[in-house]
Order: structure tokens, then C-alpha cells, then sequence
């Protein structure tokens, strides 16, 4: 939390003598309309991620058990761990840096930075240096992901909808499917059976690009419904 609250003061920091301007470019007011932005991105990667994971274990000839040795304290702690690396990585990538980048250079290529910035930060997370296959592989996934946040923030000048996309995914994947970083949380696997084949790349296709297409129709949608004026 102490990292997030430093965050926060960088980023004030950073928009008040570069561009003169406070936190509120960053749209942490809510309204309605945000409020809207952030239920829908919820569960859109909610839905997104179930069925990816329902792909992954019906395809596989698989199945999941509930995981009976989880105390609701380590479901806190996993909870509290997700909602925190999303606000924490949300205010890095799509926060003060994303908002002087678009001012800079425009939307397009300051989403493109903004994206392969975040596909290079899991490089690390998922210590996978040394591995040029799986360098390229998350190099594309949290790629694309990351372009889809930062094409949220930008569309909505709000921190809300991809706060939202980015917490719908990981909780779920994370806490729900026990497919992270803390290892067994609610669902487990009841084997080790892997996707192989044409299947292997439809559902890798599936997880890649279906949500972020999605999130691109929401916003041209959203956009169609709504009068220009934005709340700051």
C-alpha cells in the first residue's frame, strides 16, 4: 500500500511540473458514467477469463476440484494481493506517464509504448530471460493486453475502465482458477493434462484477443451513446 501511496505523490509530481496540471487528468472522480465503465470492464474479463479457463479444461479432458485446505484468511490475502498489483501496475503504466505520452505523441503511439513497456515489465515478472520463445510469448500476450488498457484510458480519460478489465482478469485467474503467481486458491485442476494442437491455438487466440476486441466495440458503443462532455 505504501508503494501505491508513493505512486500516487511521483504522479502528482510528475503531471504538476511537466504539464501543470493535477490528478485529476487521471479521472479518479467517480460518476456515473465511470461507474458504468468500471462494471462493465469487470465483468467482461470476468466472463472472458472463465471461459478461456472452461476451454482449457474441457478441451483438455480435465476437470476442477475446490481447493478444501483454503482458509478465508488466504482468500483475503489473495484478494487483497491482486487488487493491489492491479493498482500498482495500473498507475505505472496507464497512470501520469500514459497521460503526458498521449499529450506528447498522440494517442496511437503512446498506446503502442505504453504496451510494449508493459510487455517488457512481465519479461521480468515472469523471469523468463534466457527463453526467447516465452519472451515472445508474453511479450505478445501482456502486449496486447497492455494496449487494450492504455486504448481504455485513453478513450475514457479515466483510470476506471482499465483498472477494472485489468482486476476482472487477474482476480478471476488468479483467485478463482489458481492460475498465478500465489498457486492454489478456489478451483484446482484435478490433472496436469495439457491443450495440444489446433485446440492449443484456438484458445491461445481466444485469451489474447477476444476480450481486447470486445473492450474495442464497448468503447466504439459507448462512445455512439454519449455526448462529448467528460467529467474530470
Amino acid at each position: 500500500m505504501i508503494g501505491i501511496i508513493i505512486e500516487l505523490i511521483i504522479s502528482w509530481l510528475l503531471l504538476r511540473f511537466i504539464a501543470g496540471k493535477n490528478l485529476s487528468v487521471l479521472g479518479l472522480k467517480l460518476s456515473p458514467e465511470r461507474m458504468k465503465h468500471f462494471t462493465a470492464g469487470f465483468f467482461l474479463a470476468a466472463i472472458c477469463c472463465s471461459l478461456y479457463q472452461v476451454m482449457t479444461i474441457t478441451f483438455a479432458n480435465n476437470s476442477w476440484v475446490i481447493n478444501d485446505q483454503l482458509t478465508f484468511q488466504s482468500l483475503l490475502k489473495g484478494v487483497w494481493f491482486t487488487v493491489k498489483s492491479v493498482l500498482f501496475e495500473e498507475l505505472i503504466f496507464r497512470g501520469a506517464l500514459l497521460y503526458l505520452a498521449i499529450e506528447k505523441i498522440g494517442i496511437k503511439k503512446a498506446c503502442i509504448l505504453s504496451a510494449a513497456c508493459f510487455g517488457i515489465y512481465h519479461w521480468f515478472s515472469f523471469n523468463s530471460f534466457g527463453n526467447p520463445f516465452q519472451m515472445s510469448i508474453i511479450f505478445l500476450m501482456t502486449g496486447i493486453f497492455g494496449w487494450m488498457l492504455a486504448f481504455a484510458f485513453a478513450k475514457t480519460k479515466s483510470l476506471y475502465l482499465p483498472i477494472s478489465l485489468h482486476l476482472g482478469w487477474n482476480l478471476f485467474n488468479i483467485v478463482v482458477f489458481s492460475a498465478g503467481p500465489l498457486g492454489a486458491q478456489i478451483l484446482i485442476k484435478a490433472n496436469n493434462h495439457k491443450l495440444e494442437g489446433i485446440l492449443s491455438l484456438f484458445v491461445f487466440l481466444f485469451q489474447i484477443l477476444v476480450l481486447p476486441a470486445l473492450v474495442y466495440f464497448y468503447l466504439k458503443y459507448s462512445k455512439s451513446k454519449q455526448p462529448s462532455k467528460t467529467v474530470m
